[in-house]
Formats: C-alpha cells, structure tokens, sequence
C-alpha cells in the first residue's frame, strides 16, 4: 500500500525530531565529578519557541558541571537572557575571593578576562545576542560587591552548604539586575531582546550543579528534576529533586498565601493562577507582578509603544494589585550524594510533565540505557540449550530494536512522549500527526519541550 496523501515519512519525522538533538561526553576522572556525559533536546510548540537549555563545566574554583532548562512565556527573551547568563552568576557566586581579585586586576588592566565556563552547545542555541557590555557590567557589578563584603567567609570548597547560597544569591542577584538594568536603559527601543523586553517576559528554570559527586537541583517554577535509580533487582525507580512550584502545591500555596494580607486571601490566586494570570509562582523577569504599581504606571506612561508592542497578558497592571512583590526569584534548592545506584537525572520542562509520567520517563530511558548495552554480544552460558538461546536472543532483539532508533535518550523521550500507543510503543501515525500540526494549532496539543538527560557514575564494562 502506498504512503497516504500527505502522511511524513520516517525520515521527516527523524529530520524535525533529530534537529536540536545534541550530546556530549565527558573525559573520565576527576574532572568529570560523576558526570558521563549527557543528551538534550527540543521540540518547540511555540513560533519561536520559548524554551531555552544550558550546559557548561566551571573552569575556575573547584570546578563542576552545570546543566539547565528554561521554560519561558510571554516571549522567549527572559529565557535566553537567563540561559546565557545564569551560570556565570553562579560562577561568580562559587569562586574563592582570590579568583574574583585575579578577574578585577585583569578588567582593570585590560587583559583579557580567564574565561569561567566552557559551554557545551548546540549551533543553534547561540543565534541571539546576549546583552554584551551591559551584561558584562552587572556581572563585574556582582563579584565587585562580593570583594567589598568584608563579612563574607570563605568556605570549604565542595561545602554543600557554600554551594546552596551560591545558587540562590546567583538566582536573586540576576534576577534583580534584569530589573535594573530595565530601568536603567528604559529608552532603549523595544526590540526582542532589549532590557525593557526581558524584564516584562518571564521564564521558570531548573538547574543542576554537579561537583566531586554531588549534585544541587535549584528550581525556581514547574520545570522537573528526576533522579533515575536502578534497583538491585534491575527495576527501575524515581527519586524526585524538586517541586512545582503553582498552585497544586499546598505548601506553595500557603507560602504566597502568608507573604500577604488576608484581605487579599481571595484575590492573590485566582483560577490556580497568580492574581488570576500566572501559572507558576516563581520566576525569573515577570517585573509586572514585582514592581510597585507606580513605576508600572510610569513605564507604561513612558513607553506607550509597549502597549502595541507587547502582548495583551503583559499590557496593564494584573487585577487585585495591592502588596507587590506577588512573585519571588528565590529558587528551591536540594542536594544529592550520587551513589551507585543512581544511573541518570532528567531535568525538563513542563511540556514534557504534561504528556508522561515521571515513572514512564525513567522506565523509557532506563530501558534505553539497558538496551545499548545490550548490544555487546551473548556468552551462552553452561547448560544454555540452542532453544533457550533463541528466545534469549529474540527478545533481546525486540528489546534493543525499540530503544536504538534513538541513540539520543531525549530524543527517545521525546518519540515516545508525542507518538504513545497507550501500551509503551510509538504508534507512528500519531507521531506524525502531533509533528504536523500547523502553528496556530500545535500549541492546543502540547507546549515546547526541552529535556536534558545526565548519564552518571561509570557504565557497567
């Protein structure tokens, strides 16, 4: 039977699975501090889409890895300014007071800066700008004031409790220099990636940080972090890192709820959103549900392109906007010890959380994982008949045959979450319909995904 009238293709549907895929090993040793290697991808809904994803490994200090999603809205420009920049505040916030005078002297010198990360990208996820000397600025801004901080104490490094504050001042100081600088470049023309721009879009962020063996999830929204840990008995089984923070979080709820007065008991969430608008409760940018009602006015007033500009969501003080501050940058943030048993972490936006399970996301990849290294070859065992070594084999077969269409572990996620049969296979014909939907509708059936999968410990030789 020929291929239906405008039905895609396996290879089409490879060609826009495969596009943003990317993977990266890392050297073993020391330097690699647990790390294998890892797999990303993304799938946008939106046009363009509004995900963003980092990795990077820390050249300076006691070192690390670094991984992120970022899940924006209103706009992409929140999440790729807090992708690019995110991990050097990090950086910042981590490094012995020596390392930040070594950086001083060389800016005030006019050497070259030593450079704090070495990213691990896709080509695709360096075709914005990021800011420039204005970012530059805020970040020397940032290490300036923690050489000045005559009270801050240097730490051990590797101290877990030296990496939580890092991560949340990170967090907080970033955050608050994307409002700054809004106000400070107010006249700057609107375009898509202008100060003004990234302070009135938003994004959630899940972050991990990896060093010597132990990992640090910082969470800020309804993006996930999952462990993946494999039982004695070869089972699979989730260890969770982070929580959502909305509405379907009875302790979020009751934080926001105690952040206000009771009079506004009834208005602060509103249809499980924040002031009846926001789905998360954190974020990064969103200065519309930060500022004070007054500077809003006066940007508005000022700006009165933004009006035609900008979405409607975005256009005018939320209702019920009487104690600002409603939305908080202050992430949530949980620490591990990589043992034996804990074989991958999955870190991914909620577009993925809205089509699977977390217990199907570790069963696909743990299977996948199972199934590459079920390739090498079967030593027949004592005892071991032609006829128990057939069905060995046949079932290893269909076993490997359904995990190594994608070598890529978000890849398989991603196949599996758009084209699931209901009984754990891909039903081809509904991944190529999820796959073809036109612009306007894709964004009715499922959000942008983007999913970043960190292969730990050693493999099994």
């Amino acid at each position: 039977m020929g291929q239906e009238a405008g039905q895609m293709s396996s290879a089409q549907i490879n060609c826009i699975l495969k596009a943003n895929e990317y993977s990266h090993t890392f050297p073993r040793g020391a330097a690699s501090h647990g790390v294998l290697g890892f797999h990303s991808n993304m799938l946008p809904s939106n046009h363009p889409g509004e995900d963003r994803r980092s990795s990077a490994t820390c050249l300076a200090g006691c070192g690390g890895v670094q991984f992120g999603v970022f899940d924006g809205h209103a706009g992409s420009a929140c999440a790729h300014a807090v992708s690019q920049r995110l991990f050097y505040y990090i950086a910042v916030a981590m490094l012995p007071r020596r390392t930040l005078w070594e950086l001083e002297r060389a800016v005030e010198e006019e050497r070259a800066v030593p450079p704090l990360l070495e990213w691990h990208k896709h080509p695709q996820d360096h075709s914005c700008p990021d800011g420039g000397a204005s970012s530059f600025n805020s970040l020397r801004n940032y290490w300036q004031e923690r050489l000045e901080d005559e009270d801050e104490e240097e730490e051990e490094e590797g101290d877990s409790t030296r990496v939580t504050s890092a991560l949340v001042n990170a967090f907080r100081r970033l955050d608050y220099d994307l409002s700054v600088e809004a106000q400070v470049h107010l006249s700057i023309p609107l375009s898509y990636f202008s100060p003004l721009r990234v302070a009135l879009s938003g994004c959630t962020a899940c972050v991990t940080h990896i060093s010597n063996g132990v990992l640090h999830v910082a969470n800020l929204g309804d993006s996930r972090a999952l462990l993946g840990v494999q039982e004695p008995g070869g089972c699979w089984s989730v260890v969770s890192l982070s929580n959502d923070h909305n509405a379907q979080n009875p302790d979020e709820l009751q934080r926001i709820l105690g952040e206000h007065p009771p009079l506004e008991h009834r208005t602060v969430v509103r249809h499980d959103r924040l002031l009846g608008q926001l789905l998360p409760f954190r974020a990064f940018g969103d200065v519309r549900f930060k500022w004070s009602a007054e500077m809003l006015s006066r940007v508005y007033e000022a700006r009165p392109d933004i009006l035609s500009a900008v979405s409607e969501f975005v256009r005018a003080l939320p209702p019920h906007y009487l104690t600002p501050p409603y939305l908080s940058a202050q992430p949530e943030v949980t620490q591990h010890r990589i043992r034996p048993v804990d074989k991958f972490l999955v870190l991914a936006t909620d577009g993925l959380w809205e089509l699977m399970h977390r217990q199907t996301v570790v069963q696909l990849v743990g299977q996948q994982l199972t199934g590459l290294q079920q390739q090498r070859p079967i030593t027949p065992g004592v005892g071991m008949t032609l006829g128990s070594l057939q069905r060995l084999l046949l079932e290893r077969r269909g076993r490997v045959l359904s995990v190594l269409e994608d070598q890529n572990a978000a890849t398989h996620l991603l196949r599996h979450a758009l084209g699931d049969d209901g009984y754990g296979a891909v039903a081809p014909n509904r991944l190529a319909k999820m796959l073809s939907l036109p612009a306007e509708l894709a964004r009715r059936y499922r959000d942008d995904i983007t999913i970043t999968v960190i292969h730990l410990n050693e493999p099994n030789l």
